[in-house]
């Protein structure tokens, strides 16, 4: 997410214009490191949204997650879909028309109007999911495959992710979007940075280390990473169980957790398609249930 927040003094940000420039020859150079460190050295001047756009190029090379998405899209043809956060429609535009879709947004912006397979819920994913049971929506069929790209907050993805789980099988796919932040501002609960990722990678993190039982990974696709969740289990009560003393563990966690570790931390994996097709094709139960 871009936007522009604050108003940083005209030489702080003469001078991460400089080095943003600077970064765009090195590039072209093919000296990555080099403009890789012209874009840090840039956002320490002031917020300046496009040095951050170009670190993450850098730092997440490949095609960005909307490419992804409709590559999993066409190699997966769910019959169902839910995505909450529907925003100006560019993520539902992935889909393919024999797909039953749920779409969950309290304020929806779309740009066209939603083909006759979308339905649009204009609500927040908690009422959503309080009034209704996504397999009823969709005829007594699981969600084959979700994307969670709603608030940027931590618990927010998190009662999301338990909520999906339970209207999944375990073939099932489950997706979400700003799970790899790129530096400690950008990853922070509020935002202070025009370019924003929030504290999603603390879902992440609660994935990888309370349930096991899944294959939690992060494709390292531009701008902030696409998380994606295999095997889940709609009968688990691991994470529903004790919803309000996980929340308070991992907000307790500060960035530093991730330091030198982050693709460890956060299970990131190449943005190639023969390997995102590989780790689709590795999971359980891969005939429809």
């Amino acid at each position: 997410m871009t936007a522009d927040l604050t108003s940083p003094s005209q030489e702080g940000q003469q001078a991460a214009r400089a080095l943003f420039r600077r970064a765009r020859l090195q590039r072209w150079l093919g000296r990555r490191n080099e403009a890789l460190a012209l874009c840090r050295e840039a956002v320490e001047r002031a917020d300046y949204s496009r040095a951050y756009t170009l670190m993450s190029q850098l730092s997440l090379p490949g095609e960005n997650y909307f490419r992804v998405l409709k590559r999993i899209h066409r190699h997966l043809r769910p019959r169902t879909y839910l995505e909450i956060g529907v925003s100006r429609g560019d993520s539902l535009a992935c889909v393919l028309p024999e797909t039953q879709v749920l779409g969950i947004d309290p304020a929806p912006n779309l740009t066209r109007p939603a083909p006759a397979n979308v339905r649009i819920y204009r609500e927040t994913s908690d009422d959503f999911f309080a009034r209704y049971s996504p397999r009823a929506e969709l005829g007594g069929q699981p969600v084959e495959l979700t994307f969670i790209d709603g608030m940027h907050h931590f618990e927010y993805a998190l009662r999301d992710f338990v909520n999906v789980e339970r209207s999944c099988s375990r073939a099932s796919v489950i997706l979400m979007h700003d799970c790899y932040p790129l530096d400690e501002r950008t990853a922070q609960r509020e935002q202070v940075t025009g370019f924003w990722s929030g504290d999603i990678w603390r879902l992440m993190l609660l994935l990888r280390e309370q349930r096991p039982d899944l294959t939690v990974r992060t494709i390292a696709t531009p701008p902030t990473g696409l998380g994606i969740v295999l095997n889940p289990d709609p009968a688990s009560r691991v994470l529903s169980d004790r919803l309000d003393g996980l929340i308070a563990e991992y907000l307790a966690k500060d960035y530093s957790v991730l330091a030198a570790r982050k693709p460890e931390a956060l299970g990131l994996v190449e943005n190639r398609w023969p390997v995102i097709r590989e780790l689709l094709d590795s999971r359980m139960g891969r005939q429809r249930a």
